[in-house]
């Protein structure tokens, strides 16, 4: 089983569970829908992880490049403070660990 797997399921549950939490999300739901599709993404790559797979690595790159970059959008993050903090936060520890799966396969 790989570390990094197991780092992406916490990221995955972490992202699934702020999206439902009011300081986070806006009242329209764009947040909700990020995050909640993100974070299930990183689950299902985060399994895949746990096997070490090389392409999960790159999925996992990928997405956490979008949640980074949705941080900075407005029809995404609205006002919320929250979530772009939600999103660079994760979105950055996910990166990381999406590069350390690639280089040591």
């Amino acid at each position: 089983m790989s570390w990094k797997g197991w780092v992406t399921l916490l990221v995955a549950i972490w992202l699934v569970i702020s999206a439902f939490i009011p300081g986070i999300v806006d009242s329209q739901g764009a947040n909700l829908a990020n995050f909640l599709i993100v974070g299930i993404l990183f689950l299902i790559t985060g399994i895949t992880m746990l096997r070490t797979s090389k392409t999960a690595g790159w999925i996992v790159t990928l997405v956490a490049i979008w949640l980074v970059i949705s941080a900075f959008i407005t029809g995404i993050t609205g006002s919320q403070t929250g979530a772009m903090t939600n999103g660079l936060i994760f979105g950055i520890i996910a990166l990381i660990f999406s590069f350390f799966d690639k280089k040591q396969q």
